[in-house]
């Protein structure tokens, strides 16, 4: 007789597999197809002999390897925490003064997705909202799906995030009684995953403004997911977010070494008020005890030696010419299909490419004709909500550029091209692919 069933919580109940684990299998599986799905970074310019070098100095030194070999505290290591904050404040072109911070305001993660999670987990209950722009992160929404937090999306254009649209949501939820329900604004500000663009310096200026107009009875936080800011290759510098924030308010900073060192080194970090950096203290604690703290030292050394910066400089030329070929590759694959269109970005990993009146969608045609010819993308409606009519676009990809070599760039757009040729001669007739 089998045992009763179990009884699992509800934040169990609403936490689902990621969409995007079936694309990654499939490339894992299938051998030679290109893959344009999983956001991994380069992996001939992974530091190889840089963590090797520093790994090297701490392990040849008995006292300094203890304590890189020994836990760590929960909020991380203090040297790396001011490390971070010079970081952070040096690209903004401030003091960690002139923005009222301190290392103290600097919490060490395990990968910036620690911090998405622990920061939902001290501000969401359940039915409250979060507002996004429209594609934007996938994965954060898996997140908030299981925190049982409602997603609501303002659209984007080429300067980002629409605030003039954000304004007005703001505005129907505070006449329909539900803005005390808000409790974060997330924003990809920089290079954003998974379209590319980037918010524009007025629109991150009336972002902190309406964040506090509409922070009347409660605060309202803006989450600034700053992963891919170093990896910006052209366009103007733009201040992030946190530093029109003066006061350490309204803004959580958050980013990642994985995109410009290692992603196996597994830290992130992230810039926070006080009131917000306590409880999620308190919860980490609860968590791990302390992100890793070899990694931690790892790149304390890398930063203090100089390798980091870099190697991140390095990556800014090796990511330009991966943009540099898709782009060329689309324009001479693409220039006689006049359904197709795409962005430019100015750093990051990602095109968001659009196909009017194609189906590029899980279930649509696009996917199995794409396969087909040997290469794999994301569905771009993985990136949306629905409507209150239950509709949401499905005519658009996410390709990216960082995982793959030069010669599968050139080849998988051919192959893309392929594929959508084959759908608009109806083709393939096989069946759709369910994730």
């Amino acid at each position: 007789m089998p045992p009763a069933p179990l009884s699992r919580s509800g934040k169990s109940r609403r936490t689902t597999d990621s969409p995007i684990t079936y694309f990654i299998k499939k490339a894992l599986e299938t051998p030679g197809l290109v893959s344009f799905a999983a956001g991994l970074v380069d992996e001939g310019s992974l530091p190889v002999d840089e963590v090797r070098a520093a790994a090297a100095e701490i392990l040849s030194d008995p006292r300094a390897g203890q304590t890189a070999l020994q836990y760590g505290s929960t909020h991380g290591m203090p040297e790396l925490r001011r490390q971070v904050l010079d970081l952070v404040c040096g690209l903004d072109g401030v003091k960690p003064s002139d923005l009222n911070l301190t290392p103290d305001d600097v919490c060490i993660t395990t990968g910036s997705q620690q911090l998405l999670y622990l920061l939902g987990e001290v501000m969401f209950d359940p039915g409250d909202i979060v507002i996004s722009e429209a594609p934007s992160y996938f994965v954060y929404h898996s997140l908030l799906q299981s925190h049982g937090a409602k997603v609501l999306t303002v659209p984007m254009d080429e300067h980002g995030m629409d605030v003039d649209a954000l304004d007005a949501l703001l505005d129907r939820l505070r006449r329909s009684g539900d803005l005390p329900r808000v409790k974060v604004i997330y924003t990809v500000d920089y290079f954003q995953n998974p379209t590319g663009l980037t918010l524009s310096l007025e629109r991150r200026k009336r972002l902190v403004e309406i964040a506090k107009r509409y922070s009347t009875a409660h605060r309202i936080l803006i989450l600034e997911d700053a992963a891919y800011r170093e990896l910006k290759f052209s366009g103007p510098d733009l201040p992030s977010i946190k530093s029109l924030d003066p006061a350490n308010e309204f803004v959580v900073y958050t980013s990642t070494f994985s995109k410009p060192c290692a992603p196996g080194l597994k830290t992130g970090y992230a810039i926070l008020p006080p009131d917000v950096l306590a409880p999620i203290l308190h919860l980490k604690g609860s968590h791990d005890f302390g992100s890793t703290n070899l990694s931690q030292h790892l790149l304390s050394r890398m930063m203090a030696s100089g390798a980091y910066q870099a190697h991140a400089e390095k990556l800014r030329t090796v990511y330009r010419n991966k943009r540099d070929l898709m782009l060329s590759a689309l324009e001479g694959a693409f220039r006689d299909f006049p359904a197709a269109r795409w962005t430019v970005p100015d750093g990051g990993f990602y095109v968001w490419f659009t196909l009017d009146g194609v189906d590029t969608g899980p279930n649509g045609p696009l996917v199995p004709a794409a396969l087909e010819a040997g290469v794999l993308y994301v569905p771009g409606e993985f990136g949306h909500v629905p409507d209150a009519n239950g509709h949401m676009p499905k005519n658009e990809c996410r390709l990216c550029y960082g995982v793959a070599t030069e010669p599968e760039i050139t080849e998988g757009i051919r192959r893309l091209r392929k594929a959508c040729a084959a759908v608009a001669a109806g083709k393939p007739k096989k069946a759709p692919v369910g994730v």
